[in-house]
């Protein structure tokens, strides 16, 4: 659990990041409208912050976590894939890295063990603790 944790901590600093450059590049005027630059910039602190937010959670195993973790691990696997494929190797290998660190981080049994504690279990099974 505290992988998957680190590993949504990560890119929250790395989401952060990006938007701390979105900002400068926009108050610079290097952006293509101020407004998207802006809007952009203002996206990438909520999504740092919700993803900061998501961490802690994490690390005390909130069982609404799992679902929104595994889909923000597809997407920072999607967006990689992307960046790799536009020659953006810089970020595009750290983002598929982290995407199937965090996958299987969740996966693993411990996880999703922890993710689903309290809930019911299949008929038929029974569950190991």
């Amino acid at each position: 659990m505290s992988v998957a944790a680190a590993v949504v901590a990560l890119e929250a600093v790395l989401v952060l990041v990006a938007s701390v450059l979105a900002g400068i590049d926009t108050a610079e005027g290097h952006s293509y409208q101020l407004s998207s630059g802006i809007a952009i910039t203002i996206l990438g602190l909520a999504t740092a912050a919700g993803l900061a937010l998501m961490s802690a959670a994490l690390r005390h195993a909130r069982r609404w976590t799992r679902t929104p973790s595994l889909m923000t691990q597809s997407f920072v696997g999607v967006v990689g894939i992307f960046l790799v494929q536009g020659a953006r190797y810089e970020w595009g290998v750290p983002a598929l890295v982290l995407a199937a660190t965090g996958l299987v981080a969740l996966l693993l049994p411990p996880s999703t063990r922890a993710l689903t504690a309290g809930m019911p279990q299949p008929a038929g099974r029974r569950r190991r603790d």
